[in-house]
């Protein structure tokens, strides 16, 4: 007689799931794969220092980077994009120029194509061809979208909610990216855009937004941004996080910083992380919740060198690590972009993947932007892979809002595609507004992915209103 225990288990057929799960050690490209880095070394490379100092601002500097291996047909697009449609000036550093066609020489055959493909290139080296041929920006579009100046309590203190506040320190990034919800006010001006400019001096404004927040104890959360976090001065940065820990109502600071990803070599300074270790230290004696957010939209941008960088963060006393995506068309608008994304941030980099936001309503962006519907299914398709607390919410941050879950609209008129927002507190522009709490507030899809009907009754409302401008 057969004992069953000496018989092996059946083996469980593979259940066929609509993502499958694979895990995935980072890449750091080789950089010398392209022409112009050929002779760079190592230490050059991991030096912040010369990562700033090279970064491609314009067409000639990606020529002497690339080599041969962008056409001239490449380079019309680009100049094309930058006279008539770049709202944020070209500005990318190496660290992230490098994660763009990886795998492909800048000298072989296909490179043009695959550079031109490459999802971060999609949005940190617009063409003009990239762009809606039809209605590159929605016709209600604006500079300031989200109205952050108009809630300026004091020069760059955005104050949009009854607890928290945005601190914009500086109006400068390492790196630029095209999609920028605060293009009216971040990097130099383009062609298109005259920018607006923070005109207190940066010792002044720090003092007028610790001021307000030491009469306002009502705010408990500062986010601490810009720009970029990583372009304030060492010295100064910490200065302020010092200042605004004695500050018994702050609980907690979030440091916003996408150098994180495209200039890690900035946070792995040893000044930088002992600084760091300071302010922790600091902010653990007095139990408030220090954290980075950073901004990674492609599993190719978090690199080996984005990992050590968190590592050193957290080994510094920084309590989390978290990513704020973009939700973007032709570069993460699938569940298996989304999901690679998150993976890598959480499973190799420690980053907890936190927010996608749809992307705001700025010039230029309508092929970029997704529809209601659309992040609304991709939300649905990730649910149940990711741990859930690191499960990320995809968020419509709609003006005079603020972020909203993207199965919160209250309604949604697919045709035209309009969704209808409401809100439970008042910001500071609506303090004396009655119905504020009461009024649907309208956020609006792309007109590209409306049916027909839908589109043509935009470009009468978009007729309309240029005649009454020309009136």
């Amino acid at each position: 007689m057969t004992d069953p225990g000496d018989s092996p288990a059946p083996e469980v057929p593979p259940i066929e799931q609509p993502y499958h799960y694979r895990r995935q050690e980072l890449v750091e490209p080789d950089w010398r794969r392209l022409p112009g880095w050929r002779d760079v070394t190592a230490a050059q490379w991991h030096d912040a220092q010369w990562q700033r100092a090279h970064c491609v601002r314009n067409a000639r500097q990606l020529r002497a980077v690339t080599g041969g291996g962008l056409d001239e047909k490449f380079y019309d697009d680009l100049a094309q994009d930058q006279e008539h449609m770049a709202t944020m000036a070209m500005l990318v550093t190496p660290q992230m120029l490098n994660t763009m066609a990886p795998e492909t020489a800048a000298d072989s055959q296909g490179y043009g194509d695959a550079f031109q493909a490459d999802p971060i290139r999609r949005y940190m080296i617009p063409v003009r061809s990239d762009r809606d041929p039809r209605w590159p920006s929605h016709p209600l579009s604006s500079r300031d979208s989200l109205h952050e100046a108009e809630m300026w309590v004091v020069e760059g203190l955005t104050s949009r909610y009854p607890t928290k506040v945005l601190a914009e320190l500086v109006s400068t990034c390492p790196q630029y990216c095209g999609h920028c919800t605060r293009m009216d006010l971040v990097g130099g001006s383009t062609a298109q855009v005259d920018k607006q400019r923070l005109r207190l001096r940066p010792a002044d404004r720090q003092e007028a937004i610790l001021g307000h927040l030491r009469r306002t104890p009502g705010v408990r959360d500062v986010v601490v941004s810009g720009g970029d976090v990583a372009n304030v001065p060492w010295p100064r940065l910490e200065s302020f996080l010092m200042r605004l820990l004695e500050i018994d109502s702050v609980r907690d600071i979030r440091l916003a910083s996408k150098a994180l990803v495209g200039l890690p070599q900035h946070w792995l300074q040893p000044k930088v992380v002992a600084g760091l270790q300071r302010v922790a230290g600091v902010a653990a004696e007095r139990g408030v919740h220090l954290a980075v957010h950073t901004h990674a939209n492609h599993a190719r941008s978090v690199t080996p060198s984005a990992a050590e960088a968190t590592r050193a963060l957290l080994g510094a006393g920084v309590r989390d690590v978290r990513n704020q995506g973009v939700l973007m068309r032709g570069v993460n608008d699938s569940a298996a972009a989304l999901l690679d994304l998150c993976f890598a941030l959480q499973d190799e980099a420690g980053i907890l993947p936190y927010y996608f936001y749809m992307c705001d309503m700025v010039p230029g962006a309508e092929h970029w932007r997704t529809s209601l519907t659309e992040a609304q299914e991709l939300q649905h398709a990730i649910m149940g892979y990711l741990p859930g607390y690191a499960t990320p919410r995809i968020v419509c941050d709609v003006p005079y809002v603020g972020k909203r879950w993207v199965h919160q609209a209250v309604e949604y008129d697919r045709e035209r595609g309009i969704s209808y927002w409401t809100k439970n507190y008042r910001t500071r522009v609506e303090s004396d507004d009655p119905e504020a709490l009461t009024r649907r507030y309208p956020f609006y899809d792309p007109l590209s992915t409306l049916p027909e009907k839908g589109w043509r009754w935009w470009e009468k409302q978009a007729a309309a209103q240029e005649r009454r401008e020309c009136a």
